[in-house]
């Protein structure tokens, strides 16, 4: 079982800056990638970004240069740097942990409002 713990949601302005951090911890000897989702209403929950193991790195269209998604191997997190937030930017985000044996751990959500 793997354990995942969210910080840093909150409410900014727009144009602000938010940093969301994810402690794994549990059964994290055989990670393949962790990464952060965000979830709209109505709608399916969608990639924002994800770093695997070996290094690969993906990040939705609509964050590429604003968000910046970084890991602590050390600490087993992961953290997304959110810059220029957008009022569409106002989801609940998720920390995701991909495990090689046993697919996706899901963080239990924190809610990010971008309003002025």
């Amino acid at each position: 079982q793997v354990q995942l713990v969210e910080s840093g949601g909150g409410l900014v302005q727009p144009g602000g800056s938010l940093r969301l951090s994810c402690a794994a911890s549990g059964s994290i000897s055989s990670i393949y990638a962790m990464g952060w989702y965000r979830q709209f209403p109505g709608k399916q929950r969608e990639l924002v970004a994800r770093l695997t193991n070996g290094g690969s790195l993906n990040y939705a269209d609509s964050v590429k240069g604003r968000f910046t998604i970084s890991r602590d191997n050390a600490k087993n997190t992961v953290n997304l740097q959110m810059n220029s937030l957008k009022p569409e930017d106002t989801a609940v985000y998720y920390c995701n942990l991909l495990h090689r044996a046993q697919g996706d751990y899901w963080g239990q959500g924190t809610q990010v409002t971008v309003s002025s």
